[in-house]
């Protein structure tokens, strides 16, 4: 009969809950774990791929309950910025796909209509994430701490913060071209995409705009990238279907598309549009450029995008693909040239000119790549791959050729900085900055670049801060490795981060100024020393009122005394001590799970204001990055629809079925594609997992056998190295063999006619508890199933041992398995059915060497020692002739073994008795009579002379 999982777990949840073993109590003197993930940012429904590193945190935190720790595993929720603000702007406009998505999840029409309100949208939200969510997953968590970032304690909390920030000199005020949104103001682009919907890899572009006069006066305005190709111009883009403006700026009239006049309007003091026309009306004229005075062209190009940099484009043929296959194409076109008055003279005056000398191309690298790589069009997709080698190689490498006057002879790299920083000087150019791709805010308006004259950061580009960080980020447990070696180059590599915003969002004002508010990364970075004072909040213990910088200060730095503090803060004392004394006991922070997006937005930040404020002794001491699970074609998103609701896979799968298929389907740092098919195949294995304990309980004979103290071993083995796994937190490697080679153990004690009920209950205890971490529903039904009481979440797992004896009863049986599959192969590769089997175990002289080998304290046997010592042993001369080969294999087999394998190597049993006992076992499996013998038996059946081939651990074997 099909289990019924939505039943166990609204069962055991509820037991648990109720008897609040989920509540984080400081135990004095007893070893404590804390650990958070990142919370979700409150702008949505999540989706099953969150559940991975949620549901991976939970399960650490329940094998270190399990394993005599106190353990504290907080949550909360990000609802700073503009999330839940365009959320209810969706709602108030009746948006069909936003109202859909909440009554398809059971959302009542009157809840609806409260959620156009963004403060209702919070706290909707809040509780689906909490109940439907991560209640549901039975997570372990104190939901007395549970905070959001937009509450007025918490708020209390980022103001000191900001003000511990101010006192250590890491608060810096400069102008800034900031990424805005146009309604909501100053956004943050990063991978984590806090404040939008789309764009999240995008830079800013510092580009210098070069001014080419026109005879009226006016001056075509061009953005580049590299300002010292100036030297190499012949012409001039426009695009004639494209609408340009005349734009008012410093007193000049620049010629831009009506795109880039709004982007300027959001950069400079004054920018007056005073007039516009077409593109076509520039062609075959000519213009001066900027630095040589020279005449150029102006040419048609549809490649002129209004929407990047200025609209328009200059030309540099010698080394820019691009420009080179445009005037190819366009000295082909007649008909656009007739139409457009551009004669063959203009375009032989276009011709390239070499700027740049660079190693491995020609004086025209241009020219040289693309006819190189067939490229004559520019639809032709290897334009790009064609840019941007040359882009790269000239740039790195290029020198300034001799007609670049003053700056003949320079790296490229220098003379662009001095020749933009001459002209800019000259009024030749000017800066202008940009987005690299298309951003859009949450709330689906534009993000454009505007100059925000006082804008406040964070000086992570602080010598002293960063090498603090550095330092401490060596003694951290960062995972997965790659990580942590890359950590060191992601520090020092953070420079100064806005840490405020103009506009309307949700979050703490600056407390230094408030018409700011500080934004979403700032105000999580520190907050995880925020869950010991959630709770008292919560318990309404503490009042926001309440928590001045004294009070923060007392309870997080140690500063001043309780007393004192009470007196100047209303805040009872025995309440701060307890809070201090919490503080204390909790800290540092063990692990700090989330995202790959995070490597190099939180995670840094995370570190650098921990060492900026807290304590040496309360800095966090791991990082635990996990990779996504994904939908067809990358990220599932919670913002942009596509991701299966949580809720809907927990009642058609289970929830332990996808805390299973989450631990288990791939290594946690690498991104894996949800498939329901899988998911299902972890709830049938957990079903039978469910029969294999049902057909164990049916043991009830007291029998006692060989096999006993095998299962025994067994279980201590397995148990030393589960926790050796969980040490590293390699959670999937723990999985595999709880759920996967387990089973296999007991199914290897009933084949072996084990039928103790003593020794089953025992492993069977075991077994189960190492269970409850991943699928602790299951577990626990299992768990009262087998007649024991209390919960097995707050069962103590032993630690395992592995020593002498349990290594010895483990080779025993390892030394049967091997017989067995090592026969099973030989009959699947000749196709024998064999009447007889015949075992010939390793000599004497043969465990010797293999005793001595494993003594050698290097690990690095030395062969001629390993000869000479078996050769004065052995008698027989067909022995002797075996011993130099013997060695050789030996000496490799050890140095190559893990410390385990060794382990396993130097349990020399007497392998005759133990085959001797287990022949009717054998016979039995393998269907045929059994003989044993010792290989160096001169009465041994072996006719194909197989003995030579016995080595300890694994004997010869002779089929007939």
């Amino acid at each position: 009969m099909a289990l019924d999982f939505s039943a166990i777990e609204a069962k055991w949840r509820k037991a648990w809950y109720e008897a609040k073993v989920n509540e984080s109590v400081p135990v004095p003197g007893k070893k404590k774990f804390f650990m958070i993930f990142a919370y979700p940012g409150v702008t949505g429904y999540l989706h099953v791929g969150h559940m991975r590193g949620y549901t991976f945190s939970d399960a650490v935190v329940r094998y270190k309950m399990m394993t005599g720790h106190q353990v504290l595993f907080p949550v909360g929720t990000h609802a700073t910025g503009n999330g839940a603000i365009t959320f209810a702007r969706r709602v108030e406009r009746g948006d069909p796909v936003a109202v859909d998505v909440l009554r398809a999840n059971g959302v009542p029409e009157e809840t609806i209509a409260k959620l156009k309100d963004p403060m209702e949208v919070v706290k909707f939200l809040n509780d689906v994430f909490i109940n439907d969510y991560w209640k549901r997953f039975g997570f372990m968590s104190d939901w007395r701490r549970f905070t959001c970032t937009i509450y007025p304690d918490y708020s209390k909390f980022i103001e000191w913060q900001m003000r511990k920030l101010m006192s250590e000199g890491l608060l810096i005020q400069k102008p800034y071209f900031a990424p805005a949104c146009l309604e909501h103001g100053p956004v943050a682009i990063d991978a984590s995409e806090t404040d939008i919907s789309k764009g999240g890899n995008a830079e800013v572009l510092e580009y210098t705009v070069l001014k080419f006069d026109l005879e009226d006066g006016r001056k075509l305005v061009a953005a580049t990238l590299r300002p010292e190709t100036v030297f190499g111009l012949t012409n001039f883009w426009v695009n004639p279907e494209v609408e340009y403006v005349d734009a008012q700026v410093d007193g000049e009239i620049w010629v831009v598309s009506r795109e880039a006049a709004e982007k300027l309007a959001l950069q400079k003091d004054k920018v007056l549009v005073k007039g516009s026309a077409d593109g076509a009306s520039l062609m075959a004229k000519r213009c001066r450029a900027p630095y040589t005075g020279k005449m150029i062209p102006i040419f048609p190009s549809v490649l002129c995008d209004p929407n990047v940099g200025t609209g328009l484009v200059m030309s540099v043929p010698s080394d820019a693909p691009v420009d080179w296959i445009g005037l190819v194409e366009l000295r082909k076109d007649t008909a656009q040239r007739e139409r457009y008055g551009i004669t063959d003279q203009m375009m032989d005056e276009a011709a390239p000119i070499p700027i740049i000398d660079t190693p491995g191309w020609g004086s025209l690298p241009a020219i040289e790549i693309t006819e190189r790589m067939g490229i004559d069009s520019l639809a032709d997709p290897k334009l790009e791959e064609a840019t941007k080698e040359i882009y790269k190689t000239g740039f790195h490498k290029g020198v300034m050729n001799e007609i670049c006057g003053g700056f003949a002879g320079q790296p490229v790299e220098r003379a662009k900085d001095a020749m933009r920083d001459e002209m800019l000087s000259s009024g030749q150019a000017d800066l202008f900055y940009d987005l690299s791709e298309e951003v859009l805010c949450r709330c689906g308006g534009k993000v454009l670049v505007k100059k925000i004259p006082d804008q406040w950061f964070i000086d992570y580009a602080s010598p002293t801060l960063t090498e603090r960080a550095k330092e401490h980020a060596l003694t951290m447990k960062i995972l997965p490795r790659e990580y942590y070696e890359n950590m060191q180059a992601v520090l020092e590599w953070y420079r100064e981060r806005a840490c405020v915003r103009l506009g309307n969002w949700l979050g703490t004002r600056f407390p230094f100024d408030q018409k700011w508010i500080i934004e979403a990364i700032a105000d999580s970075t520190l907050y995880p020393a925020y869950y010991i004072v959630s709770r008292y909040a919560n318990e309404g213990l503490v009042r926001p009122d309440g928590m001045t910088e004294e009070f923060f200060d007392f309870v997080m730095l140690g500063k001043g005394n309780s007393e004192a503090v009470a007196t100047s803060t209303g805040v009872p004392r025995e309440t701060l001590d307890a809070i201090r004394s919490e503080f204390e006991y909790w800290h540092p922070l063990d692990i700090n799970l989330g995202g790959k997006e995070h490597m190099t937005v939180h995670f840094p930040v995370f570190l650098m204001n921990h060492v900026a404020i807290l304590r040496p002794e309360h800095w966090p001491r791991g990082i635990i990055v996990n990779w996504y699970i994904t939908a067809t074609g990358g990220k599932i998103s919670k913002s942009k629809g596509g991701a299966q609701p949580i809720p809907d896979a927990a009642e058609r799968f289970g929830v332990d079925a996808m805390r299973l298929f989450y631990a288990h389907i791939a290594s946690l740092y690498v991104d894996v594609p949800w498939d329901d098919e899988k998911v299902e195949g972890y709830r049938d294995r957990l079903e039978r997992l469910w029969s294999q304990v049902q057909e164990l309980l049916e043991v009830r004979a007291d029998e006692e056998s060989g096999i006993d103290a095998w299962l025994a071993a067994r279980m201590q083995t397995r148990l030393f190295t589960l926790h050796r796994y969980m040490d590293t937190y390699d959670l999937r490697s723990y999985v595999n063999d709880v759920y996967f080679e387990m089973p296999r153990d007991f199914k290897w004690y009933l084949r072996r006619y084990g039928k103790n009920k003593s020794v089953v209950s025992k492993a069977l205890e075991t077994w189960i508890a190492l269970m409850a971490p991943v699928t602790p529903h299951i577990a626990e039904e299992m768990w009262q199933l087998s007649g024991r009481e209390q919960f097995v979440s707050t069962y103590q797992i032993q630690p395992g041992s592995v020593d002498e004896h349990i290594i010895i009863e483990e080779a025993k049986e390892r030394l049967i398995e091997r017989l067995m599959a090592d026969v099973a192969e030989i009959v699947k590769v000749t196709g024998l059915e064999p009447k007889r089997t015949v075992v010939m175990v390793a000599p004497k002289w043969k465990q010797e060497m293999l005793a001595m080998a494993l003594s050698d304290p290097k690990g690095k046997p030395d062969v001629p020692a390993l000869i000479k010592g078996a050769i004065s042993t052995v008698e027989s001369p067909a022995a002797k002739k075996e011993v130099p080969a013997y060695a050789k294999d030996v000496s490799t087999e050890v140095m190559k073994a893990s410390a385990e394998d060794r382990q396993m190597l130097g349990a020399l049993i007497d392998e005759m008795s133990v085959l001797s006992a287990a022949k009717g076992f054998l016979e039995s499996e393998l269907g045929c009579a059994v003989e044993i013998f010792a290989a160096d038996d001169p009465g041994r059946a072996d006719p194909k002379g197989k003995a030579r081939l016995a080595k300890p651990g694994r004997p010869a074997i002779y089929l007939e």
